[in-house]
């Protein structure tokens, strides 16, 4: 049975947005090969509007020369939104029309590999209080960032079960959680 996935970097008071401006010091090999391991187990990305909105007014303007593009360009995307009619600005994508948790669900009995979430906070946020998603990996980087969107909202409570976690030489903690 397929899974659904999420990694996101994070900071050490739970900001996810913007990581572009305060991870990049601490991306080394070892945080890489996690980027890396989590692509290589899936074969879906899942995506919410505004991260396929962005993705989608960049990634297919990109020729194979640029690093990742051909990744992201040729791998299949499924969009959970309730406001997009189509989503025909980038090969490989569907959108999920209907109840997209019950769509996920046969989905995931499918033949295949996991579907990774990239991005999509307000998606995450989702399915974690839906319990639909299987596992939450979290580079949590040791700096606190003092504003932005953070991961869970105010008021709520996810609970969650700790599967792994090992310590980066950058201070870069890796932590995979399910929900409890």
């Amino acid at each position: 049975m397929r899974k659904i996935t999420a990694g996101l970097f994070i900071s050490l008071d739970g900001v996810v947005e913007a990581p572009e401006t305060w991870h990049f010091p601490y991306f080394n090999d070892e945080m890489g090969a996690v980027v890396e391991g989590s692509a290589a187990e899936s074969d879906t990305m899942l995506l919410g509007r505004k991260t396929y909105e962005m993705f989608a007014g960049f990634w297919p303007q990109q020729g194979s020369d640029v690093q990742m593009a051909d990744q992201m360009n040729n791998t299949p995307k499924l969009v959970v939104s309730s406001t997009l009619d189509s989503v025909d600005e980038w090969q490989n994508s569907t959108l999920l029309k209907g109840d997209p948790f019950e769509e996920l669900t046969a989905i995931k009995e499918q033949s295949g590999k996991n579907l990774n979430v990239v991005g999509s906070i307000t998606l995450v946020r989702s399915l974690l209080r839906a319990k639909a998603l299987d596992e939450l990996s979290l580079l949590i980087h040791p700096i606190a960032v003092g504003h932005g969107v953070r991961l869970f909202d105010e008021g709520d409570s996810v609970p969650l079960e700790l599967i792994s976690s090992t310590t980066f030489s950058t201070g870069v903690l890796h932590t995979v959680y399910k929900p409890a």
